[in-house]
């Protein structure tokens, strides 16, 4: 009798078995960790954390509807590491994110920290997420590097045309004193001079080390400027922008695209101080539908704080950087992920894509017909720089 009970439970329990397993099967699922590698504390804080919110937003959102790479389900984890923008922290993080967590690719928000990783990603076979419009991070022709924003070039002559057009032909540079801001006055002065205009003072200031800006402001003020040259995270950037102000500057502002004017209107209570001033369009006043729909969705787990543009753009490449492994077919072929981009991004849905990225060229850097803000009137007016440079 015994017997007979043992024959009839065991095919119940090598069917439990079977689909136990099976369902093991079914959930088994690879972990691919995304390495970044920013400032998280220090002066440049709030930018490193707006693009970390970015990455962490979209990778959450990617997990939710699921993803799968050659049959395979795939969660991505985000590692973050605070460089405290220091390109020999950020070095460092990349090499601990890549040996200790696997990560096949690296972002990164800041020029000094892309050229670090740049010297050993090929060796070392990680993508570099770079986060900097210098357009030198793809000329090197480093065949592992993705340039999430559209160069910066883009925006220098349509900017000087517009800002002369509107107040004059004499510009003082203050910007910030780090390799991204000295690379953008590298481009921006030849092409002001060669507009007609002349560079009456360059000061360059600690703006991620000091919070007083009176005596730099004052010294490139004392040589009367029709225009500004400011630039860097957005709390000291509007800190420039205000003690110019408050110290009698009529002008206009040409802002540097790290910079956002939204975040800049917080610290001067409003837009009435940054009156004239030209750069990136906040993504809370671009009325494109895409824009709208991620801010909507942004604000709703933020607390009703507004997205900015490095959330976004960091979001869409990382909706990019999970469409290339799907359409390679791997997670850790590096040169075959990076090979795929291209088409990951055309193939983008556009409510993953609310800056309107177009394509990445031959060299690895993003395309687009930007939308910037130009404040006029107390309101952040939108204009395409192609519309711009007419």
């Amino acid at each position: 009798m015994q017997t007979k009970k043992i024959r009839r439970l065991f095919p119940l329990a090598a069917t439990a078995v079977a689909a136990l397993m099976a369902s093991g099967t079914a959930f088994a699922q690879e972990v691919v960790k995304l390495g970044y590698t920013g400032p998280l504390s220090g002066g440049a804080a709030l930018y490193g954390k707006n693009v970390l919110s970015g990455i962490q937003m979209a990778v959450d959102e990617i997990n939710a509807s699921g993803l799968e790479v050659k049959g395979k389900k795939v969660k991505l984890e985000v590692v973050s590491l605070d460089d405290k923008y220091a390109p020999a922290e950020a070095a460092i993080n990349a090499r601990r994110l890549v040996q200790q967590y696997k990560t096949p690719a690296v972002f990164v928000p800041h020029s000094g920290g892309i050229f670090a990783l740049q010297a050993f990603n090929e060796q070392e076979k990680f993508l570099v997420m770079a986060y900097s419009s210098v357009p030198r991070i793809t000329d090197t022709g480093n065949k592992l590097t993705i340039r999430i924003p559209p160069s910066y070039t883009g925006y220098i002559d349509p900017f000087i045309k517009a800002q002369m057009k509107r107040y004059g032909k004499n510009v003082a540079l203050a910007p910030a004193d780090h390799d991204y801001a000295k690379a953008w006055v590298q481009a921006f002065v030849p092409a002001w001079e060669g507009a007609g205009g002349k560079v009456v003072a360059n000061n360059p200031m600690s703006y991620t080390k000091a919070t007083d800006f009176y005596s730099g402001v004052s010294r490139v003020l004392a040589d009367k400027p029709d225009v500004m040259f400011v630039g860097g995270p957005s709390e000291p950037t509007a800190l420039v922008v205000k003690q110019a102000r408050e110290l009698g500057f009529k002008g206009g502002f040409i802002v540097m695209d790290q910079a956002k004017l939204d975040e800049m209107a917080k610290v001067t209570n409003g837009l009435a101080m940054l009156e004239g001033a030209i750069g990136v369009m906040p993504l809370a006043n671009d009325a494109r539908p895409a824009a709208q729909t991620y801010n909507s969705k942004y604000k709703k787990l933020h607390d009703g704080r507004d997205a900015t543009t490095e959330m976004s753009l960091n979001y869409t490449m990382v909706y990019a950087l999970a469409g290339a492994m799907k359409l390679a077919g791997t997670t850790s072929d590096v040169a075959a992920i990076r090979a795929r981009m291209p088409e990951a991004v055309k193939t983008l849905a556009k409510d993953a894509n609310p800056n309107e990225i177009e394509s990445i060229d031959a060299k690895g850097g993003t395309v687009a017909d930007t939308v910037v803000g130009w404040v006029q009137n107390g309101k952040i007016a939108p204009v395409r720089l192609s519309e711009l440079a007419k």
